[in-house]
């Protein structure tokens, strides 16, 4: 009989299953720290639990981590780009980029996307499955046990390949699973969802009550432009995104960032930049410019960076936080919307 892998258990399935065996509950605690915190890859590891408990567990199960296949090193920054393998074959990638004080974790949900926005190679390989949630946690635990006694802030953001929202359910348990304290311990203000607009979506996630922030990809000012960049996000009108993203920053007293990929030509008109303030004056939002990071495909070019500053200063009077993110890791592909992997070969 092939055995069950440990992490595929939620953590309210592993309490379950040790006190169903008429064992004490520390015994889940221990084991639930040994999965997530430390990491661990093998039963054996588990020292304080006893030989025979270890040896019972090991009957029926395993522990099964994703395996790194390749990991790549930014010149420029630092930014380490990670690929996975998954157990069928497909793969997806992780991106870890350093900064002073903190590290950030770009995390998957899918393998390839739902969505067909033209500024993102991920969207360019079409959709093959949604991330199972113990394989959205896998990607953080091999880079956990790397970071987590540095004494930095980890922040965790879903912005890697895939629409989350249209992988709620297992969004959701992953993410409650990060959250535990017998887990990660990580408090939904360290962790962000970026979505490019799931009306529903937003709406389910806020009623979740997990409190994580929330980033919208808006990318246009114009419901014809944003239908040429995205679109399929763009059958949901601009005024009910913003109206949604308004009632999510209510409820957790938080604001939305508003993701804007500037491409040139396309969208950083001066108008752009006066709608985009002008949408969302007063609003509980912050505005994060980014500059089009190459890749996606043929007539799409970055603004240079006296445009961006422009663009970025003629919306700043209207927006109470408006910043630039320029992004890491582009000589490795790293960078925002440069996430892309290929079938498993051999």
């Amino acid at each position: 009989m092939e055995k069950k892998d440990l992490r595929r258990l939620t953590l309210p399935e592993l309490r379950d299953l040790i006190t169903d065996r008429g064992l004490p509950e520390y015994r889940y605690r221990q084991i639930a720290r040994w999965l997530y915190d430390k990491g661990v890859e093998s039963l054996a590891r588990m020292t304080d639990l006893s030989l025979s408990l270890r040896e019972e567990l090991g009957s029926e199960f395993e522990i099964r981590g994703l395996t790194i296949e390749e990991e790549r090193i930014s010149r420029i920054d630092g930014t380490r780009k990670f690929l996975f393998r998954l157990s069928d074959g497909e793969a997806v990638e992780s991106v870890l980029m350093p900064a002073e004080r903190r590290m950030t974790l770009c995390l998957s949900t899918q393998v390839g996307c739902t969505l067909d926005c033209i500024f993102c190679q991920t969207g360019r390989m079409g959709f093959r499955r949604n991330l199972e949630p113990h394989e959205i946690v896998g990607q953080i635990l091999p880079l956990w046990t790397r970071i987590r006694d540095l004494r930095l802030r980890t922040n965790l953001v879903f912005m890697g390949m895939g629409e989350p929202l249209h992988n709620l359910p297992a969004l959701v348990t992953a993410c409650r699973t990060m959250m535990d304290p017998l887990a990660l311990n990580l408090s939904g203000n360290r962790i962000t969802v970026s979505t490019a607009g799931v009306l529903s979506g937003i709406r389910r996630l806020a009623d979740t009550g997990l409190g994580v922030r929330l980033a919208l990809s808006l990318n246009a000012t114009t419901e014809e432009v944003r239908a040429r960049l995205m679109p399929k996000a763009a059958r949901t009108p601009l005024r009910e995104l913003l109206a949604a993203a308004r009632g999510y920053a209510e409820r957790y007293g938080s604001r939305v960032t508003i993701e804007y990929v500037l491409l040139r030509r396309i969208n950083d008109t001066e108008e752009d930049a006066r709608r985009l303030g002008r949408m969302l004056r007063g609003g509980p939002f912050k505005i994060n410019i980014i500059p089009y990071n190459p890749g996606a495909g043929t007539g799409l070019d970055a603004p240079d960076r006296e445009r961006v500053d422009t663009f970025a200063r003629r919306v700043w009077p209207q927006a109470p936080v408006v910043t630039v993110r320029w992004s890491m890791g582009p000589d490795i592909s790293a960078a925002c919307g440069q996430l892309h992997t290929t079938r498993a070969t051999g």
